[in-house]
């Protein structure tokens, strides 16, 4: 347990600084739930969980680019608006792909 002790911190500390993480956790967790209801199959389960896993990955890193920018300057500084938006434009381009893939699977399922 004690080689996970600083993952379980960084998880930790992702959920209390990012509400938009903890979004994304409850709209996943809401993804996988419809996809037992609507009985997905094999392959439709794997890119549900491939573009959950994409938002939360990028969602994290997201802030933790964050907190490195926050970290090495506490001054207005171009190129730290560009990494953090970028960062997010990241989020932004996981979360397309995640809501077209669960538009693909669960549409025709539900219509």
């Amino acid at each position: 347990m004690g080689r996970f002790k600083h993952a379980f911190e960084g998880g930790w500390t992702l959920l209390k600084k990012d509400r938009n993480f903890f979004m994304h956790l409850l709209a996943g967790f809401g993804a996988i739930v419809l996809g037992f209801i609507c009985q997905i199959s094999t392959l439709e389960w794997l890119f549900i969980i491939t573009a959950i896993v994409l938002v939360w990955l990028t969602e994290a890193l997201n802030t933790a680019i964050e907190y490195t920018v926050d970290l090495v300057t506490t001054d207005y500084h171009i190129d730290a608006k560009r990494a953090k938006d970028i960062a997010a434009f990241s989020v932004l381009l996981a979360s397309i792909f995640a809501l077209i893939i669960g538009a693909i699977i669960f549409l025709p399922k539900l219509f």
